[in-house]
């Protein structure tokens, strides 16, 4: 299999391209210089790609083991992870008074990246931790504060989600799991949980499950449901919580996802009573980032694998005359069919870096304490772009995996190559944290459709504005005039939509998948439309550095606008169609 490489020329460029360094001035992460950045990323890097990257065939063809409830990790994973606590890596975006080193969210963020690229299913086992630390952070008491996440954020420690029980996924309002008061406070945790990542494992001496459950005297549905801290060892002797098995899955085989049963476990509550769901939609927008984090990676370790081997195989000769005369064929990268493939893989992975750094800064002005408009402008942003960031960034992660193999022919097919664990790892991210069906809908008919498309349009507006300033430069025409026809085209469709659903409830839901996916390349657009800009103004110095580095960015974005956004046209036909040809046959009919 290739070798994973860190992207580290391209982050580079996307934070300059974000103004990374005035970010973390404005928001006083004065430690994070551009020297300190810099200096992190070489580290992570050296990290990922040599310790990593090797344990990522090894964890699917070990996959985890399961012994009576003991589970232990594939070959080199419990080293890796010492090595990685050891190194302080889980305190790098954690508050100082907790053992953090104080770095932007979004700096861990750019790591997150690293690490899932070079190995997901290790990378998860500390992943979860980050979303158990900000539920306590936000919602548990001083104690719980004071108990749980000092080692957590040291890594001594390691988070999980435990929601999905065998009758209930997205409708978690259909939960079973009770919580019973008991005389000291605490509650008696009884019920089974599916579909746990890092439940049970060999590398920390602790796990700490976030749980939700239901108290007796609590209402039905989702009205009822309350949030729990239930960990794994209390005071240091085993809880009454246990791993019943491990899932058999078509991927991650490194990462262990399993069936836990609370047997009377002692949990303590988190947050108000019957406000469970709110409480844990902290832990859920953490964990969509992350998940879209996943599609990133999958988008640019296919992508490196991809081009190493175009640049090695040969096959015919190219279309324009022979390329190789020394040679008794081309290399396939000389073929334009698997350019398109290359340059779609690329033109994904770049525009989602893009995408996926921006959120992380809204996500570091989020959780700023005092109210501005620029909080509020993050918290609404990143209300309207997480559901597009988790759906549209895995389907095109998915894609651009399936795009590997195919760019390996019959060799993609083969154990050996690893193209095809990188498409059986990455059909996870359409799934968890609510499917893109899920988040289509979240998108629609929470995040815009409620406030009648307020927040779509500040967006929109900005795009406006950007383009407007951009058109200074000439060359940016065909980008800033698609741009803008395309955010007036987005707000008419919303407007229709929401019409239609006046009438008909149904014309959301039969309209959502495609609206998202319309939304999400205009915002790739948009990214990519920026990135133009930035490498524009690049080449304008006489003294520019790296010349083709900027060139190559400008020509990504002109493949990008046309061969890829010109997709939305068949999205619009579709979400524009209505609900009949979906609703008009009964149930009986299929």
């Amino acid at each position: 299999m290739h070798q994973y490489k860190a992207p580290i020329e391209d982050i580079h460029f996307v934070l300059d391209s974000l103004d990374y360094s005035k970010h973390c001035q404005t928001i006083g992460a004065t430690e994070a210089s551009d020297d300190m950045v810099e200096a992190i990323l070489e580290e992570a890097a050296k990290f990922c790609e040599q310790v990593l990257a090797p344990l990522y065939q090894v964890g699917d063809q070990e996959g985890c083991q399961f012994d009576n409830g003991v589970v232990t990790t594939p070959t080199g994973f419990k080293a890796a992870y010492e090595q990685w606590v050891e190194n302080g890596w889980p305190s790098l975006a954690q508050k100082e008074e907790f053992g953090g080193q104080g770095m932007p969210e979004s700096l861990g963020n750019v790591i997150n990246e690293l690490g899932g690229s070079a190995n997901w299913a290790w990378a998860m086992y500390s992943g979860l931790s980050h979303g158990a630390m900000n539920t306590l952070e936000m919602h548990g008491t001083d104690e719980q504060k004071e108990e749980y996440l000092t080692p957590l954020v040291s890594g001594q420690w390691t988070g999980t989600m435990c929601l999905t029980e065998p009758h209930c996924g997205t409708d978690l309002g259909l939960l079973k799991t009770k919580a019973t008061p008991q005389d000291d406070g605490s509650y008696s945790i009884e019920g089974t949980k599916i579909f746990i990542s890092a439940g049970e494992h060999d590398l920390a001496e602790n796990i700490v499950h976030i749980v939700i459950a239901r108290m007796p005297d609590s209402p039905e549905g989702s009205k009822g449901i309350s949030l729990f801290v239930v960990p794994k060892l209390l005071n240091g002797e085993a809880n009454h919580v246990s791993c019943g098995s491990l899932e058999h899955k078509m991927g991650i085989h490194g990462n262990a996802t399993c069936v836990m049963n609370f047997d009377g476990a002692k949990g303590f509550l988190i947050g108000p009573k019957n406000k469970g769901l709110n409480c844990m939609f902290t832990f859920m927008n953490f964990a969509r980032l992350a998940t879209a984090v996943q599609g990133l990676s999958t988008m640019e370790l296919a992508y490196q694998g991809s081009l190493a081997y175009a640049k090695d195989r040969r096959a015919m000769r190219a279309m324009t005359g022979t390329k190789s005369p020394d040679q008794p064929a081309d290399l396939i990268i000389e073929h334009a069919d698997v350019r398109r493939m290359l340059l779609t893989q690329k033109a994904f992975a770049e525009g989602s870096r893009m995408l996926i750094y921006q959120l992380g800064m809204f996500v570091d002005i989020a959780k700023q304490e005092q109210d501005s408009p620029e909080k509020t402008r993050a918290d609404e942003f990143l209300g309207l772009l997480t559901p597009i960031a988790k759906a549209f960034v895995t389907e095109a992660g998915f894609e651009c995996a399936n795009l590997g193999m195919q760019v390996f022919g019959g060799h993609g097919y083969i154990k050996e190559w690893g193209m095809e664990q990188i498409v059986r790892d990455s059909r996870i991210s359409t799934l968890y944290e609510g499917t893109t069906g899920i988040q289509s809908l979240d998108l629609l008919g929470r995040k815009v459709l409620s406030n009648r498309g307020q927040v779509l349009k500040k967006y929109t507006k900005e795009m406006q504005s950007f383009c407007k300033q951009a058109k200074s430069i000439k060359e940016m025409k065909p980008f800033t005039n698609r741009l803008i026809k395309m955010s007036k085209e987005w707000g008419w469709m919303t407007l229709k939509i929401g019409l239609k659903a006046r009438k008909n409830r149904d014309e959301v839901n039969a309209a959502c998948v495609e609206y998202l996916m319309y939304s999400g390349y205009a915002v790739l657009a948009y990214m990519w439309a920026q990135m133009a800009y930035k490498a524009m103004q690049a080449l304008e110095d006489p003294n520019c550095e790296n010349k083709q580095q900027y060139i190559n960015k400008i020509q990504t974005c002109e493949f990008y606008y046309e061969r890829l956004l010109p997709r939305t046209r068949g999205f619009k036909d579709c979400l524009l169609g209505g609900s009949k040809t979906l609703m008009q046959m009964s149930a009986d009919d299929f």
